[in-house]
């Protein structure tokens, strides 16, 4: 009988120890990794803020007619209207840009929030932390559970026979 409890208790040791997730991206990592874009993104917008700004003096009526004072023509308010027409279609141009970086700024920073909610989802539910800080699947943890109640339900059959013999009238 104690050649069975400890076979059982061996194999409930065995199953109870932790499995490592061998995940190749944890979620941190992706978060992380998100938060970098973010980082770029803004680059990329003040980049192209700058570039608005300096689009709207290019397009101020004497900065266009000190752009074109060196070249001789006989059409001077045409070549300014050319250059006013570059100049918006530029601006224009940086202006949708600058509203797409927008966008994916907005679609970004709900994929970080999504993915933090994800993480804390995942880490409260689906994995425990071991008193060594390890994480142990659910598959092994229920597999536990299981050798625990045939242990506790082993013992407790144990216990009543050593009660019902100590019971019965000795002859």
């Amino acid at each position: 009988m104690k050649k069975a409890l400890i076979v059982l208790l061996i194999l409930l040791i065995a199953c109870a120890t932790p499995v490592l997730a061998q995940n190749n991206e944890t979620s941190a990592e992706s978060i992380d990794e998100m938060k970098l874009h973010l980082i770029d993104l803004g680059a990329q917008e003040e980049e192209a803020k700058l570039h608005a700004q300096q689009l709207d003096e290019a397009l101020k009526p004497e900065n266009i007619e000190h752009s074109l004072a060196g070249y001789g023509s006989t059409k001077p308010e045409e070549l300014r209207e050319q250059r006013r027409k570059e100049l918006t279609a530029e601006k224009a141009a940086v202006t949708a840009q600058l509203e797409q970086l927008a966008l994916r700024r907005t679609q970004l920073e709900a994929a970080i929030s999504a993915a933090e909610v994800r993480g804390y989802q995942q880490s409260a539910s689906g994995m425990i932390a071991n008193y060594l800080g390890l994480r142990v699947s659910n598959f092994f943890l229920k597999i536990g559970i299981i050798m625990l109640a045939v242990v506790f339900v082993f013992l407790g059959v144990a216990g009543l026979l050593i009660v019902r013999q100590r019971r019965q009238p000795r002859v």
